[in-house]
C-alpha cells in the first residue's frame, strides 16, 4: 500500500530554501515508496485568511484541507521569522481546523516531520519548539528528528534545489524516512490480541 505524505511549507519568495527543504524530505519519502504532494509558497500565498465564523471555503483551502484529511504522513517547513512559524504556513495550519470533527481529528494518528529554515541557530531553534507544539496541540506525533537549517551560513541549495550541505542532506533524508516508516506504522491495522 502506498501511503500518502503531504507537504505545506515555503514563503513567498520562488526557490525559497523552506519550500527547497519540504521538497528534499518529501523525495526522501517518495525513493522509500509514498506518494507526495507538496503546498509550497505560492499556494499558501494565494490561501484567503482563515476566518473560522466564515464556513465558505475557496478551491484552494479545500484542496489542501482534503490532501491533509486522506494523508498518512505530513511534513511542514516554516522559515523562523522573528523566532516563529511565518504567517503563511500559519494559516495554512488554522485552516485545519476543519478537520476538528474528522474521525482522525487534525493530525491524529499521523506522523508529522518539521523542517526550520533561519538566518541564525536562535530562530531554528524557538520556531521548532513552537511547531512542535502547535502539531502536539492537534494531536499528532511529531517525529523524534526535527530538522534546523541555518540559511545565514551560506546557500543550503542550488538553484535545481539540491541540497548542498551534506549534513542537511542526510537529516532531510533521515526526516522523510522517519515520516513514512511512522506513517505505515501508524496506519497498519492493529495486531490482534489472544486471550489469555
Amino acid at each position: 500500500m502506498s501511503h500518502l505524505v503531504v507537504g505545506i511549507g515555503g514563503t513567498t519568495r520562488v526557490g525559497s530554501s523552506s519550500e527547497l527543504a519540504v521538497r528534499t524530505a518529501l523525495a526522501a519519502a517518495e525513493v522509500r515508496g509514498a506518494r507526495t504532494l507538496h503546498f509550497g509558497g505560492d499556494f499558501l500565498a494565494a490561501l484567503p485568511h482563515f476566518a473560522p465564523e466564515r464556513p465558505d471555503r475557496s478551491k484552494e483551502q479545500r484542496q489542501l484541507v482534503e490532501a491533509v484529511r486522506q494523508a498518512d504522513g505530513i511534513v511542514i517547513g516554516s522559515p523562523g521569522y522573528h523566532g516563529g512559524i511565518s504567517g503563511l504556513v500559519k494559516n495554512a495550519v488554522d485552516l485545519l481546523e476543519d478537520l476538528r470533527d474528522d474521525t482522525r481529528v487534525y493530525f491524529d494518528g499521523r506522523a508529522v516531520g518539521l523542517v526550520v529554515t533561519a538566518a541564525g541557530w536562535q530562530a531554528c531553534g524557538t520556531t521548532l519548539s513552537a511547531l512542535r507544539n502547535v502539531v502536539h496541540a492537534m494531536r499528532g506525533w511529531p517525529t523524534p528528528l526535527g530538522v534546523t537549517l541555518n540559511s545565514g551560513q551560506g546557500p543550503l541549495f542550488t538553484p535545481d534545489g539540491t541540497c548542498t550541505d551534506k549534513t542537511a542532506a542526510a537529516q532531510l533524508d533521515l526526516l522523510g524516512h522517519q515520516v513514512h516508516e511512522f506513517a505505515a506504522r501508524f496506519s497498519a491495522p492493529a495486531p490482534a490480541v489472544q486471550a489469555a
